[in-house]
């Protein structure tokens, strides 16, 4: 935690979440096995213009597991919208990277007055998308059970430097030291493995109900990701040369983005 930190009741968990600036309201929701430190340099970038709210994912981060170990991401995106109800925010723009962006349109098809504009940053929900290595990986029973009791450092720095490829050089020894100290809060390993080990259902069929206008920002190379194909106000833009994290790896080139999106499209005023 750190003395910007914030809490919000929801659904019997604290809500760890951090909120800067002011203006229109955007929601930034980070990837899986992250927390929001992950999309923390986006935010700055972001809240000179933009009230920025960016929450730990329940089973992340300060916010920690959920009792029940319900994982699925529908339940996500019913909590999200929880948590903006408990906060105040009646609606605001929707960004998430990886299972943030997947729990983002989700919460776009179930509670379609709450999302103004979506931000998908290399999102989840197709099921050709191939899933990060560290994810299939603890998918193993036995690798699982070992990741349950231990999450060793050089695991933690391997699984980064792995999904920040081919700049793996933006993963600190802050950063690496950081994440281990999450992972390693109570239940949270535990978490992590019930959520790699949660069918998800395939709500891929729906993506084209989504009726808001909506930014892809991808990495090329990244696979199975067709929202700019089946959401008709949907606009995308590609990063040549980076990789799944986008918003740690490029945080300035996803900041002005989001930015020109923003201004460019009628998301109304905050």
């Amino acid at each position: 935690m750190s003395a910007d930190s914030r809490f919000a009741e929801v659904d019997g968990m604290r809500i760890h979440y951090k909120r800067s600036g002011a203006g229109l309201p955007v929601v930034l929701l980070h990837g899986s096995a992250s927390s929001l430190y992950g999309v923390e340099e986006v935010a700055v970038q972001l809240s000179g213009s933009f009230d920025v709210i960016r929450p730990d994912l329940p089973g992340f981060g300060v916010t920690g597991p959920r009792a029940d170990r319900d994982y699925r991401v529908p339940t996500y995106a019913a909590t999200m919208n929880a948590f903006l109800g408990a906060i105040g925010v009646h609606s605001a723009v929707i960004g998430g990277n990886s299972l943030g962006g997947n729990i983002a349109w989700n919460l776009a098809l179930d509670f379609p007055d709450r999302v103004r504009a979506l931000v998908l940053i290399n999102a989840l929900g197709y099921p050709d998308k191939e899933p990060p290595a560290g994810l299939q990986l603890a998918r193993n029973p036995l690798i699982g059970q070992v990741l349950r009791r231990v999450m060793p450092l050089f695991m933690v720095r391997r699984s980064l430097q792995q999904a920040a490829h081919p700049n793996e050089v933006i993963i600190t020894e802050r950063k690496v030291q950081r994440a281990h100290r999450l992972w390693n809060r109570r239940g949270n390993r535990s978490a992590f493995v019930d959520f790699v080990c949660t069918d998800q259902p395939d709500r891929s069929a729906e993506i084209g109900a989504i009726d808001v206008p909506t930014l892809v920002l991808r990495s090329a190379g990244m696979d199975g990701q067709h929202f700019t194909r089946d959401i008709a106000r949907s606009v995308d833009k590609e990063h040549p040369a980076a990789g799944h994290l986008l918003p740690e790896e490029v945080p300035y080139w996803v900041a002005e983005a989001i930015t020109e999106f923003l201004h460019s499209w009628p998301v109304g005023e905050a």
